[in-house]
């Protein structure tokens, strides 16, 4: 049996669970996410604790068994502490400030970028360099991130460009002068 699937999700003092017509609905301090569940998946709530269980052992269900899982405490994760990505902008030059509720980011074209955040985003920009996205559905804050990350993702060289917190660029030496035979 899966390992994750069979594990049962905690439920917060505060969060409300609703399952009914192939959704779960899960609402929390900060807001309202709504999934749909696989018909093979079996998801139900009993005291303060959601747990998922599979019908047959078949592959699909398995595979499904330990998504669904993990997709709802995802969820309940969201609408209680909700979910952050940094990126760092590194080169000269390159800079990230928010006007009129907008990102606006110089990385290097001849022109600025404009990136507006989806509902239920939000992106700020604490310094020029680094920016800050947040909200209560994992995906979509990993999504807007990816986004704004490839707009120039960094280079080998010279590690310049948009990258993730903490994320490691390899590092490759550039060319060298041809020094005889």
């Amino acid at each position: 049996m899966s390992r994750i699937g069979k594990k049962p999700i905690p439920v917060p003092k505060g969060v409300k669970i609703q399952i009914g017509g192939g959704y779960i609905t899960v609402t929390g301090p900060k807001g309202e996410l709504k999934a749909a569940v696989h018909p093979n998946i079996t998801v139900a709530v009993t005291g303060e604790e959601i747990l998922c269980t599979r019908h047959n052992d078949v592959a699909l269900n398995r595979s499904l068994h330990g998504l669904t899982r993990a997709l709802i405490a995802n969820m309940v994760k969201g609408v209680t502490d909700g979910f952050t990505r940094k990126l760092e902008l590194v080169g000269v030059g390159y800079r990230a400030e928010i006007k009129e509720k907008v990102l606006q980011l110089a990385l290097g074209f001849s022109h600025p970028i404009v990136f507006r955040a989806p509902d239920g985003i939000k992106v700020e920009a604490p310094t020029q360099t680094s920016i800050i996205i947040s909200g209560i559905d994992r995906q979509l804050v990993g999504l807007v991130s990816a986004k704004i990350r490839s707009l120039r993702p960094p280079e080998p060289y010279k590690g310049k460009g948009v990258k993730y917190e903490g994320e490691v660029i390899r590092r490759k030496a550039g060319k060298t002068a041809a020094g005889g035979k």
